[in-house]
């Protein structure tokens, strides 16, 4: 855990660093030039920055073990970080495409493109691909979705930056209204990942069924003999962590010690297969049982 802990900080702290660089180098350079596409990416960068510090605190405090306060632990705060990201870029969107349209409805569309517009675009691309590359390496990792979040903010990154490129390209021919339009395609890049990443935020703060996790724990339970049917299996995540919950039934003779092992042996077979899972098995005696209504979480039996 502390090795996890040490690799995501570090992670997370260069992208705050890139994210700084990136920010500073673009915002000079867009108020240099006039171009709206380049300042489009300089507050791109911003938020950037803002969502790399927000997933370093997140990560730092959601790792903490549970506490009297906490039973649960704290991974939901990665999960809300990840919510607060997807505001603080739909609201820089807002921005950038009200000055883009004021820009081509007024006509004011002229930039100065210079050596610099290209090298800071170009630049701004290989950091991003480097950071987005190690971020989703951790992300995919340590199951961390604000790290997930903070690499899709990078990866993001790229393909408007090469749009801004674009733009450039062709306000070199005298075509300024590209500019305009380039970060028009910018803001709506991030509106679609604003509601990718939105979605998934919510849905976990809301405890909705992490559907693969779900299949997979239904999958090792309906290939188990040593119980005579399960019910009532939950499943829910909280950050990198997740925990299941369960109902079996054992036959009637079974001894107490007999079922705990069986108990023992379900709990460990579903963390081996999922990491960082925490299990509760509730042990039944196999009766004359009939559950009422369609439970889908139920195995059947004879």
């Amino acid at each position: 855990m502390e090795n996890a802990v040490k690799e995501k900080n570090k992670v997370v702290f260069l992208s705050v660093i890139a994210a700084i660089v990136l920010t500073s180098f673009k915002f000079i350079v867009g108020i240099i030039t006039g171009s709206l596409g380049i300042l489009s990416e300089a507050l791109h960068s911003a938020l950037d920055f803002v969502a790399a510090a927000i997933t370093w605190l997140a990560v730092r405090i959601a790792d903490k073990p549970a506490d009297k306060d906490h039973h649960y632990g704290h991974g939901k705060i990665e999960n809300l970080s990840a919510l607060i990201e997807t505001l603080l870029l739909l609201v820089t969107c807002i921005w950038i495409i009200y000055e883009a349209v004021f820009r081509l409805i007024s006509g004011k569309t002229h930039i100065d493109v210079t050596v610099w517009s290209y090298v800071v675009v170009v630049t701004s691309i290989i950091i991003d691909f480097t950071r987005s590359r190690a971020l989703r390496r951790v992300a995919k990792k340590y199951n961390s979705q604000a790290l997930e979040a903070d690499a899709l903010h990078f990866s993001t990154d790229i393909w408007s930056s090469l749009v801004v490129l674009l733009g450039l390209i062709c306000s070199n021919f005298e075509f300024y209204i590209a500019d305009s339009i380039a970060a028009l395609i910018v803001a709506f890049i991030v509106i679609h990942v604003s509601y990718k990443l939105g979605k998934r935020s919510i849905n976990v703060l809301l405890d909705r069924v992490p559907e693969e996790t779900y299949l997979k724990v239904r999958s090792i339970l309906d290939g188990l003999d040593e119980i005579e049917q399960y019910h009532d299996l939950k499943v829910r995540a909280a950050g990198a962590e997740f925990f299941v919950e369960l109902n079996i039934h054992i036959k009637s003779k079974m001894s107490i010690l007999e079922a705990h092992e069986i108990a023992n042996m379900i709990e460990n077979k579903i963390k081996n297969e999922i990491s960082r899972c925490h299990v509760h098995v509730h042990i039944e005696p196999e009766v004359k049982y009939h559950l009422s209504g369609n439970d889908d979480n139920q195995k059947s039996f004879e």
